[in-house]
């Protein structure tokens, strides 16, 4: 799954997509529209169903020993 945002006027739009294969072809399908969105939320958006996950907290006592 990923983001897909587009632009209409100057409001941003996203919505979450997922590839689905139909016989031969792939195509893509909506799981779930998000509306409008803000710049700032988009990097948070696409972290959260990015493959790689980045670790976003770190546990400082793991460090300590």
């Amino acid at each position: 799954m990923y983001i897909r945002t587009w632009k209409k006027g100057n409001k941003l739009y996203a919505s979450i997509v997922k590839s689905v294969r139909t016989g031969k072809k792939v195509r893509q399908e909506t799981v779930a529209y998000l509306g409008v969105i803000t710049e700032e939320q988009l990097p948070y958006l696409k972290a959260a169903y990015a493959k790689k996950k980045h670790r976003l907290v770190y546990d400082d006592e793991k460090d300590q020993l």
